[in-house]
């Protein structure tokens, strides 16, 4: 790893910093604290650093808490291919497994959430239980977006990001302007989050090279596959329903992925579901509002 890359993922707090090999790649994870393993799973444009606010708290309550840069972000290995669903519920099970555990409650935002869901459902025996956070099962999500209307509108952003290139060059323009401007405007209006530092370890961060590349392939596979055989072969064992604990949480005011949207997902749960909607909060949940949402999480692992 450069200088640069580490200096921008390897942020001083109370974790430690690991690299992990899992599925033919190496990740880059956080860590701290011992017990049963809570598995963080960060969204688009962020990296592990999402989730500062809740690494340190589950640590003190008695859980190995993690959270991991995915393929293509952060200090992890940033491949030429591997950013389906497939490829990267395998490096979830995979990394759980590394770690020395049989299994995870999963923690995941958006991209993140969206992993989550395909690895309970791909490799239930790693998947203790999993939180999903703006992020609705992918089968909802495929149904509502092929419907048209106001969740094809509030996507707008994974149309654009189909040009090849171009949305490449925009994300580290002016170092990575774009980015904050995406953290802004997928936030509730008047929302603290990004402040001066968030925005500027995103910003950084994105600038990893290839990182843009990599976390828009993310997008592309998902629209590329609606007409290939693979998409299809996805959304086939999609179908089997989810059958650990979910706790699904979700800003009521987040205009990238609609609450009616994300809120429809739990006819895809056969076991115990849980939906929690957070007023005045837009897509990122947990770094919006970091203590109400930590008092979701919490109040569900209690039950387990």
């Amino acid at each position: 790893m450069s200088a640069h890359a580490g200096g921008a993922v390897e942020i001083d707090g109370p974790w430690t910093h690991r690299w992990v090999a899992a599925n033919g790649a190496r990740f880059h994870l956080a860590e701290c604290g011992n017990g049963p393993l809570v598995l963080f799973l960060h969204g688009f444009p962020e990296f592990w650093w999402a989730w500062r606010h809740q690494l340190p708290a589950l640590a003190d309550l008695g859980y190995r808490a993690a959270a991991m840069d995915l393929r293509g972000y952060g200090g992890s290995d940033k491949t030429p291919r591997g950013y389906d669903p497939v490829t990267l519920a395998g490096d979830v099970a995979g990394l759980v497994r590394s770690l020395g555990h049989s299994d995870a409650v999963l923690v995941g935002h958006g991209w993140g959430g969206y992993v989550a869901w395909a690895t309970a459902t791909l490799h239930p025996r790693q998947v203790n239980s999993l939180a999903v956070v703006g992020a609705p099962h992918p089968l909802r999500l495929r149904r509502e977006a092929f419907r048209g209307g106001s969740q094809l509108r509030s996507a707008g952003h994974v149309v654009s990001f189909q040009a090849p290139l171009l949305p490449e060059r925009q994300l580290v323009a002016d170092d990575g302007a774009l980015v904050e401007r995406l953290l802004r405007r997928w936030s509730a209006p008047g929302s603290a989050f990004p402040d001066p530092e968030a925005a500027r370890r995103y910003r950084t961060a994105m600038q990893l090279w290839p990182a843009p590349h990599c976390a828009l392939e993310y997008y592309r596979w998902l629209v590329r596959a609606a007409f290939r055989s693979d998409g299809r072969r996805f959304v086939a064992r999609m179908k089997q329903p989810v059958t650990q604990r979910v706790l699904q949480v979700h800003g009521m005011l987040d205009p990238s992925v609609l609450p009616a949207t994300a809120e429809g997902s739990a006819e895809y749960v056969a076991g115990p579901h849980r939906w929690r909607l957070l007023d005045g909060v837009g897509h990122f949940p947990h770094e919006e509002a970091p203590d109400a949402f930590l008092k979701e999480l919490l109040a569900w692992l209690d039950e387990a």
